[in-house]
């Protein structure tokens, strides 16, 4: 119960500090309203009543507004914390309220007694529109409000009954109908005012809900992520060391093997290395979702990069009865970022295009510049894509081709992680359907402007080469 206490108080203070923001940025934002609102008060009293009234309410208006536009200013700056600070921005408020409504109430009693006892539809109109106004728009703080519709309450009342009293009007004076006229306008002020403060509360309540719900959620998230996380390093210590022994025993350093149990091993070999992938792909989404994938970027040649890629997919094409084909210029493509997530990036669109692509076909991989941007583009002979696919190819386990009788399996998480690489690169990835068969994916970096120079610096001191190249079967994506 000791502990509940601070607790409570230390929430409140929180609510307290939001709505007090709350009421001075809605202030700030109707400034030029509140405006509009007195020059056509002060227009017309000046007109039909008094010059010098318009004048003197125009003056106590500045003096009010300036007053209000300092605190306001203060309680946005405020960092919502010290109580003290807390205490003395609504003191300020307080006094800027009681400042602002008398005037208010000023110009409307000055109206009323230059019109003399009567109707007094002009005085008592724009009171009651000052009313409505701070019904809507000072709901925040309800001190506040009570404070202002307490002394334009007081007005309503007070402006017909200064006239029954001045000219002791009995009953049956429209006098009297005035006054129950006032009377039941401000029981109708009084009800907006509890409509909007419901409102408010209930929004605050909403979004209060809102908080603890995004807050459970993060919590759930960070532990499903860890989860993930540590199961990914447990399962892939005793896989990789399951794969290193088929691969010696399917080799034959174990002692030769029967065909039929050669044809067993290379069925566990290719299973084996399908779970390490995507587990590998599971650990990098994790690292990219959390902030944490590292990237070494620096300068190199995209050209280079691009040669060296194609070179280590091409007997993984082969296999599949499929040719790759690359064609740059001989220029350098001077780019910077990461080598190895750039290289990653080209083996999931390469890998993509060769196992959907007929055998006999050709992939083309094409470099090339345009203005700043550097391009790489995949271009195959496959099925081909339409634009309501393009959510799926580059979402999480997701497939294109998701039937039980596709040619080559993948984790689809490939093409997403891909995409995520391009962004932490300020780059693109993207496709587009041939006017013939397939399609072209597509990779975008801006070119360095350092180009050449930086590239050659590097050569000449012996730059270490980026670390972890990933493999031409790495990270099979779609």
């Amino acid at each position: 119960m000791n502990r509940l206490v601070p607790e409570l108080g230390k929430r409140w203070n929180v609510v307290r500090a939001e709505q007090m923001k709350d009421y001075a940025e809605v202030g700030r934002k109707l400034v030029w309203q509140r405006q509009m609102i007195f020059a056509a008060a002060l227009g017309l009293a000046g007109y039909y009543y008094s010059i010098a009234l318009a004048v003197t309410t125009g003056i106590l208006i500045a003096l009010s507004e300036i007053y209000d536009f300092m605190v306001f200013r203060r309680v946005l700056a405020w960092n919502g914390r010290d109580a003290v600070v807390a205490k003395s921005l609504l003191s300020q408020l307080y006094f800027g309220t009681a400042l602002s409504a008398s005037v208010i109430v000023f110009y409307s009693i000055a109206i009323a007694q230059a019109q003399g006892p009567g109707a007094h539809f002009m005085s008592l109109f724009f009171l009651f529109a000052a009313a409505l106004f701070a019904a809507m728009n000072n709901h925040h703080v309800l001190p506040i409000l009570i404070l202002r519709l307490g002394l334009y309450a007081a007005t309503f009342i007070f402006i017909p009954v200064y006239d029954i009293w001045v000219t002791s009007a009995p009953v049956t004076s429209e006098l009297w109908a005035q006054l129950f006229t006032s009377l039941f306008v401000l029981y109708f002020v009084i009800d907006c005012s509890r409509v909007y403060l419901s409102f408010y509360r209930g929004s605050l309540d909403q979004v209060d809900a809102l908080t603890v719900e995004n807050q459970k959620a993060q919590q759930a998230y960070k532990a499903k992520s860890e989860f993930i996380s540590t199961m990914s390093h447990e399962l892939r210590t005793p896989l990789t060391s399951i794969k290193g022994s088929i691969d010696l025993a399917h080799a034959g350093h174990l002692g030769p093997i029967g065909d039929q149990a050669q044809q067993v091993m290379g069925i566990a070999k290719r299973n084996c290395s399908r779970l390490i992938e995507l587990i590998d792909e599971i650990l990098d989404i994790q690292k990219i979702e959390a902030g944490r994938m590292p990237f070494r970027m620096k300068p190199f040649d995209l050209r280079e990069l691009v040669e060296q890629s194609v070179d280590s997919n091409g007997p993984y094409a082969a296999r599949l009865g499929v040719r790759l084909d690359c064609s740059h210029d001989d220029r350098p493509v001077p780019v910077v970022g990461d080598a190895a997530r750039i290289e990653q990036v080209l083996t999931n669109i390469v890998s993509n295009a060769a196992k959907f692509s007929p055998e006999g076909s050709t992939v083309r991989v094409v470099v090339e510049t345009e203005g700043e941007i550097a391009r790489v583009s995949v271009t195959d002979q496959g099925p081909g894509l339409t634009d309501q696919d393009r959510e799926r190819v580059f979402d999480k386990f997701s497939q294109v081709d998701s039937s039980d009788t596709r040619k080559i399996g993948g984790t689809g998480l490939g093409m997403n992680i891909s995409k995520q690489i391009m962004q932490a690169h300020d780059g693109r990835i993207d496709y587009q359907n041939n006017s013939g068969k397939g399609a072209t994916f597509y990779f975008e970096m801006n070119l360095d402007p350092s180009g050449a120079a930086s590239l050659n610096a590097e050569s000449d001191e012996g730059a270490e080469a980026p670390q972890a190249p990933v493999s031409a079967v790495n990270n099979l994506a779609v």
